[in-house]
């Protein structure tokens, strides 16, 4: 087995690094597919990215603005196989941007005219993931009421962004690879082959190799999805883009509540000064949560201070708590981490934990007084 990603031009693994891949890696959860980068009206958009949702223009443009050498290096390479029509892999840790990295490749290809459609495989679920990329005739299965188009039909004369490949199910890739091959599908119940003219792009936060090695993988479908191979690097390896990003979001939270609060004196220093394992998405969910705590100026605290007493974190959605973590800051970290998940939406995160919208009022009125 040749390992291809040997000439990705992807840093050597300490590890360190390696420790915060594993923690970082998986799928993340939230709604499969949207073709639309519009945020909701009146409302912030939730830090953890939801799956398959489109990569905001701003924060594309940021991406080609960047100034960090390890940055640098992939600008080149997504100028040189944006002007291409192959298949591209890209590889990073969970939160490091990859559906950015695929949205700058569609913005500058000859497909930029069409749609860009993007999915989560892990979010889908096995039964359904074959209706849901290839569409289904009614009557197609138990079910089926109308016909329906799938991802491959919606994204047709465009691009079709597959997030977490490695987590579609063994027999899905099988199929997917002969789509990549006869350029064509049929919908599930149906007989007429459709033609697919989607350009396709891939990412994983895995290692490729140890995905096909460990059986996550079809060795035949790495090899015809990696004919462009990127590594995308991780944040702690382009420290440069930590301040534009940060200043990026706040901007945005701004617009979308019609605020003006800024950073505190040192915030952004001590920003950069954290090594963010969770990468651009937990940048973006730390300056969320001191966004919705702040009157006037966001407060970014010491995240990577061992000093200080356990403290719970989200990541992905996930909230982890460490043994000898007070209550107070847990229920504190569960309220916020729901508030980010429902993008804002004080009514639905409350109903979510189980709370009358006054109680998360008031929780919300003693985070900001201390």
């Amino acid at each position: 087995m040749i390992d291809i990603f040997h000439h990705c031009d992807a840093p050597a693994r300490t590890g360190r690094s390696q420790r915060f891949t594993r923690r970082t890696a998986g799928p993340d959860l939230a709604t499969p597919v949207s073709t639309t980068a519009t945020l909701p009206s009146g409302r912030p958009a939730a830090p953890p990215r939801p799956a398959g949702r489109r990569a905001a223009p701003a924060q594309v443009s940021l991406l080609w603005e960047s100034t960090s050498p390890a940055m640098q290096r992939l600008i080149g390479q997504l100028n040189r196989v944006a002007a291409t029509d192959v298949t591209m892999l890209a590889v990073g840790e969970s939160g490091s941007g990859k559906e950015v990295v695929a949205r700058a490749v569609h913005e500058r290809s000859s497909r930029r005219s069409g749609p860009f459609v993007a999915v989560n495989c892990g979010a889908i679920a096995p039964t359904l993931i074959e209706s849901e990329l290839f569409g289904h005739e009614k009557g197609g299965f138990t079910g089926a009421l109308e016909q329906k188009a799938g991802y491959f039909e919606q994204a047709q004369a465009g691009t079709l962004f597959l997030d977490e490949v490695t987590e579609m199910p063994l027999e899905m890739q099988i199929k997917l690879l002969r789509v990549l091959e006869s350029r064509s599908f049929h919908r599930v119940g149906g007989d007429a082959p459709m033609i697919s003219d989607v350009r396709i792009l891939a990412a994983t936060n895995r290692d490729p190799m140890d995905a096909v090695r460990g059986g996550q993988l079809r060795e035949d479908l790495l090899y015809r999805l990696a004919v462009f191979p990127l590594h995308i690097p991780p944040l702690r390896e382009r420290p440069e883009d930590i301040i534009p990003l940060a200043r990026h979001f706040l901007d945005e939270f701004n617009a979308m509540e019609q605020t003006e609060k800024s950073f505190s004196p040192g915030s952004l220093e001590r920003l950069v000064r954290y090594d963010w394992p969770g990468n651009v998405r937990e940048l973006k969910n730390s300056i969320y949560r001191a966004y919705i705590l702040a009157d006037r100026q966001v407060e970014i605290g010491n995240p990577g201070l061992a000093s200080q007493p356990p403290r719970p974190t989200t990541v992905d959605g996930v909230v982890s708590v460490r043994v000898g973590t007070t209550l107070a800051d847990t229920q504190r970290e569960i309220i916020l981490a729901t508030l980010a998940k429902y993008d804002g939406d004080k009514r639905q995160a409350a109903k979510a934990l189980g709370i009358s919208l006054k109680t998360l009022y008031n929780r919300l009125d003693v985070y900001r007084a201390g």
